[in-house]
């Protein structure tokens, strides 16, 4: 990884310089081909217009994140279309009478009534203004246990629901205010950035205590997941170092959680907090919290002890998605291909690649993760050099991004480093940039300054660079 390599390698970034004879140490995701010590200098950035190896397709507009992976079988197109139509799909309420029914069985409790109500156009959703309630993003919720560990709200469970079908009532309504908070460059240039504040309102199960830890998460982009679920385990550990042991400020972790099919301890890639190991527990995750839709991997309905009517409500089949669709949508967010890079040999944009390399950003944002040469249940996804800009580890980002509420072993500080493949493409697909977890940073600029913790230096360095350079550094990321 980049900061176990020697100085010279990155001074050679920033120079825009092709090879260099150097001895670099490092990670497997990231060792080079050796050659007698002879190291290709831009082994990291190898195909970089390709931002998934032979999975990528060139496109871009409003449909930039939903197309197959080129590598995909005659046979897997069709289920991955047929994924397609269940992902965009509502869901109907069930009434007693259409439980046999394929997408039957919304709520009783629910956020959204399909996939795409979230990840339209599988992307990126957005917060409201201040007027308008929350639609397309969650709040996460939980009270201390008794052991210390995060549980479920005893009324409310673990997500708040605005909605209900009939005869169920909503649980709450939920708002965002908004607080400017004001900050200079370095060269005296003024910016503006924003903080969030939840507002709930008419909480039908009376009030949610002073003990009630909140998280308010935006929706992100889908395209590209099936390639980062098959990066080998071994490569994304060796890419932690919990303990800072370099030195260098920077102490990501993986945030090891149990899977939920085999019991086995792996590393969570999926969600903020990377809190699901695969997409499947993920999806399975996402159809009974946002839409109460049950499935093989959550069979039960989440309604708490004291929600008798949505306890009462008529069920859809047992379970609501069967296996057949839910696969079909499992294999429709395996092969969503990410969109290739634009602009790569644009001067301004190499230069910004490297400052963003040479002010640390590459650090977490890791440049490039391999595939393995093979991937038994998804041969497709197999043999790919990718270049996602993540390492999938557990960061502390600082107090001003802290959500104060711990989800498994990552703490309220800490985040899943996002990918950002594809982040230049947000205006097109989903008309916005607003970016972060709760959607406060209105541009690549702002979710940079927002940075602390472990990311403080590069920010810091980000914020003091001279104006040409801040944009050399935002036109690369808007290539991505």
């Amino acid at each position: 990884m980049l900061r176990h390599t020697p100085p010279i390698v990155r001074t050679f970034f920033l120079l825009g310089a092709l090879s260099v004879v150097a001895m670099v140490g490092g990670c497997p995701a990231f060792a080079p081909p050796s050659d007698g010590g002879v190291v290709e200098e831009n082994w990291m950035f190898v195909d970089e217009e390709r931002s998934g190896g032979a999975a990528t397709v060139f496109v871009t507009g409003s449909q930039s994140f939903s197309l197959p992976m080129p590598t995909l079988s005659a046979e897997g197109r069709r289920h991955f279309f047929s994924g397609n139509a269940s992902f965009n799909r509502n869901w109907d309420i069930a009434d007693g009478s259409n439980n046999d029914e394929g997408h039957v069985g919304l709520g009783p409790t629910f956020h959204v009534r399909s996939c795409s109500g979230c990840h339209f156009l599988d992307g990126r959703s957005a917060p409201p203004d201040t007027d308008e309630p929350i639609s397309n993003m969650v709040i996460a919720l939980s009270i201390e246990g008794s052991d210390g560990a995060p549980v479920d709200h005893p009324a409310y469970g673990g997500q708040l629901q605005p909605n209900g079908i009939e005869g169920v009532p909503g649980e709450v309504d939920i708002h965002l205010d908004w607080e400017e908070v004001p900050g200079e460059y370095g060269d005296g240039t003024a910016y503006s950035l924003r903080r969030p504040t939840l507002r709930t309102e008419n909480l039908a199960f009376g009030p949610l205590g002073d003990s009630a830890m909140f998280s308010v998460r935006t929706a992100p982009h889908v395209a590209g997941l099936g390639l980062l679920e098959v990066v080998a385990e071994d490569d994304l550990l060796a890419l932690a170092d919990p303990d800072d042991d370099d030195g260098d400020g920077i102490s990501g972790r993986a945030h090891m959680v149990a899977d939920l099919v085999t019991g086995d301890t792996v590393v969570g890639r999926f969600g903020w907090k990377a809190s699901r190991p695969t997409l499947d527990q993920q999806n399975a995750g996402a159809f009974l919290g946002d839409m109460g839709i049950t499935s093989s991997l959550f069979p039960n309905q989440n309604c708490t002890d004291v929600q008798v009517d949505c306890q009462a409500a008529p069920e859809g089949r047992r379970p609501e998605v069967d296996d057949t669709t839910f696969d079909r949508v499992s294999t429709y967010t395996h092969f969503l291909a990410p969109p290739a890079r634009r602009d790569v040999d644009d001067a301004t944009v190499v230069r910004g690649r490297g400052l963003f390399v040479d002010i640390g950003c590459a650090d977490c944002h890791a440049p490039r993760l391999d595939t393995p040469a093979v991937v038994d249940a998804y041969p497709e996804l197999a043999g790919h050099i990718l270049h996602p800009y993540t390492d999938l580890l557990l960061h502390d980002m600082g107090e001003d991004l802290a959500d104060h509420r711990p989800q498994g072993d990552a703490n309220g500080l800490e985040w899943r480093t996002t990918p950002l493949w594809g982040i230049g493409l947000f205006r097109d697909v989903n008309d916005h940039e607003l970016l972060l977890h709760d959607g406060r940073a209105r541009g690549l600029a702002e979710a940079i300054l927002w940075h602390g913790g472990e990311g403080e230096e590069s920010k810091e360095a980000f914020r003091n660079l001279p104006a040409d350079d801040r944009d050399a550094v935002l036109r690369f990321l808007e290539s991505l």
